[in-house]
């Protein structure tokens, strides 16, 4: 007699999910502020993993800021002097983006899976203006050198084993906020992988907000712009006079 057992168990076991959160769900950006960390974590439901080293499952964390628009320029050395060559604008590129995981992504998943979910640097769609006619070898050289220069501003994070298991469904990552983070919403997802495959996700946001002077100089700039550039004027022009009267030598 011959028998299958274990199919009609994985069919009725429970679909396995995520759910997810952040830290805090607002970070008060003031003139003091030298950037932060958020934490985001959460829980694999219905968890088969049999302990947190198992790597019965994956998770992909990116925090990702508004998108706006971006030129990039090409220097090059003529005649000695290093000038603008050529340039290429990008209508819409993150203004942060943050990411964290149990490993490198492309272990994790397929290009395909990555580029439908804009999963990672060289994933995410980055436009470049439709006006501008050039071949699609020359916008990726670009999009890397976007990518250097936002790296090394310290607004472009990537962190291969970031993301760590506490538990057998627990994990955590920490995501930094550098000084000079975009102010505005960011939006935080969380993926859950299993063998190559997108199980579920979850997105929460945490608001980047001015506080402080800072608050009100931003807003009495942008409702009050000419009084905000008349008293700029007379600021600078009484500094201007303190420091003359301040170094003027006695007669």
């Amino acid at each position: 007699m011959f028998a299958i057992t274990g199919g009609a168990a994985a069919a009725d076991r429970p679909k396995e999910g995520v759910e997810a959160d952040a830290s805090t769900r607002q970070v008060a950006i003031t003139s003091s502020f030298t950037g932060t960390e958020i934490l985001v974590f959460g829980t694999v439901e219905n968890s088969v993993q049999p302990s947190p080293e198992a790597g019965t499952y994956d998770i992909i964390v990116v925090v990702e800021g508004m998108p706006s628009p971006v030129v990039v320029r090409e220097k090059s050395r003529v005649a000695g002097i290093w000038i603008n060559t050529s340039s290429l604008p990008f209508a819409s590129v993150p203004s942060y983006y943050a990411i964290a995981s149990t490993r490198p992504i492309d272990e994790i998943a397929d290009r395909a899976l990555l580029d439908a979910n804009q999963i990672g640097f060289d994933h995410v769609h980055m436009a470049h203006a439709r006006d501008v006619d050039v071949d699609a070898a020359t916008v990726q050289s670009f999009k890397d050198a976007l990518i250097r220069l936002k790296e090394a501003q310290g607004v472009y994070v990537r962190r291969d084993f970031g993301v760590t298991f506490i538990g057998r469904s627990l994990f955590r990552a920490t995501i930094s906020l550098p000084p000079n983070v975009p102010v505005g919403p960011l939006t935080a997802r969380v993926y859950l992988f299993k063998e190559g495959k997108l199980l579920g996700q979850y997105q929460s946001r945490v608001m980047l907000q001015r506080e402080g002077i800072e608050r009100f100089i931003h807003n009495f700039a942008i409702s009050q712009p000419l009084a905000y550039g008349i008293v700029t004027v007379l600021l600078a022009a009484a500094a201007g006079l303190t420091a003359a009267f301040a170094f003027r030598k006695p007669a």
